[in-house]
């Protein structure tokens, strides 16, 4: 059983905060208290006073891909590669443009080929899932995209915006990239993180490389890459053997160092495609918190949330967030889960 909530229009945020005259760190954090079923209400720049010395913070380092090539009539959106394959098959969207908005475009055939500016070509090669093609490019995915491509936008966001502004502060490998931006970071400031630094808070990093998560679409995720390095494996055990928390920052922070865990319910290095989905039924074992965004209704994270919070704290939350009018998406407000 998952949440169920109704989105106004008005709630969904249309652009940066620095476009609405704010920092990175100027947007809004909701605190969920597990142990107590309380909701609070603070800054995000307020984060080092919310966290214990000795806490852990598992960041996502993958960079955002200028993942979206627009032609006349539609835009192909490259998610992931496909696992197993050569470099040049990927798992793409196909979605129809109307306007400043886009929508799943359900046409395509097996075989059919599509031109791309940079004279590059893509073949449609198997229908995947519903949304999804297995596509090949005739030109290597990563180097053309950050030449051709710009970051994915749907139709909630009014106008493009450049690639930085799609990028966090953990953001530096750019071994693939992610299609779309792990956004619980982006309010992460290199003066926020010295303040968590100096206040005792540890930071770690994983490597999780997202696919398209289309807001129409409520899929639970696929496969995807990933990594949790050795030091991070061994610092989450040394955090937890001391009674301190690991919170990890975003849903794809959750993933990998879920998927990471053994049977005797430690975190060990791991590396590879993960097709992990965590939900109320499995629970989790490696994390304390999740800082997150909101979600949208139907959302797949939702379970994943639910698995973290309980139903009745995550019904809780949300029915705050929409009252004190919190905004949505990848540029709104953040919910920290304790």
């Amino acid at each position: 059983m998952t949440v169920e909530f109704t989105l106004p229009a008005s709630l969904e945020a249309h652009e940066p905060p620095e476009a609405r005259g704010r920092t990175r760190d100027g947007v809004r954090l909701l605190v969920s208290q597990r142990a107590t079923g309380a909701v609070s209400h603070h800054a995000f720049r307020d984060l080092p006073s919310l966290l214990d010395p000795g806490d852990l913070l598992v960041v996502n380092t993958s960079s955002t891909l200028p993942a979206a090539v627009r032609l006349d009539r539609i835009s192909v959106h490259f998610s992931t590669p496909v696992p197993g394959a050569d470099a040049r098959l990927w798992l793409v969207e196909l979605r129809r443009l109307a306007g400043k908005a886009s929508h799943p475009y359900s046409g395509g055939t097996p075989g059919e080929w599509i031109p791309l500016p940079g004279d590059a070509t893509l073949t449609l090669v198997k229908r995947r899932t519903d949304r999804l093609w297995e596509a090949r490019l005739s030109a290597d995915v990563v180097p053309y995209l950050r030449r051709h491509g710009m970051p994915i936008r749907y139709g909630y966001v009014r106008r493009d915006w450049p690639s930085a502004a799609y990028q966090t502060a953990f953001a530096y490998d750019r071994s693939t990239g992610s299609a779309e931006m792990p956004s619980a970071a982006r309010p992460f400031t290199p003066e926020l993180v010295a303040r968590l630094v100096s206040h005792g808070v540890l930071i770690a990093p994983i490597t999780l490389h997202t696919g398209v998560a289309s807001p129409e679409a409520h899929e639970p995720p696929y496969a995807e890459r990933y990594s949790v390095p050795s030091p991070t494996a061994a610092l989450v055990g040394h955090v937890h053997s001391r009674g301190h928390r690991v919170i990890a920052v975003g849903t794809t922070a959750v993933r990998a160092l879920e998927t990471a865990v053994d049977a005797t319910g430690r975190v060990v290095p791991s590396s590879g495609w993960t097709e992990h989905i965590v939900t109320p039924e499995n629970g989790v074992r490696a994390v304390d918190g999740l800082l997150t965004g909101l979600h949208e209704p139907k959302s797949s994270h939702l379970m994943m949330l639910t698995a973290i919070a309980g139903h009745d704290l995550l019904a809780t939350t949300y029915a705050a967030a929409l009252a004190e009018r919190y905004l949505w998406h990848e540029f709104g407000d953040l919910n920290l889960i304790l």
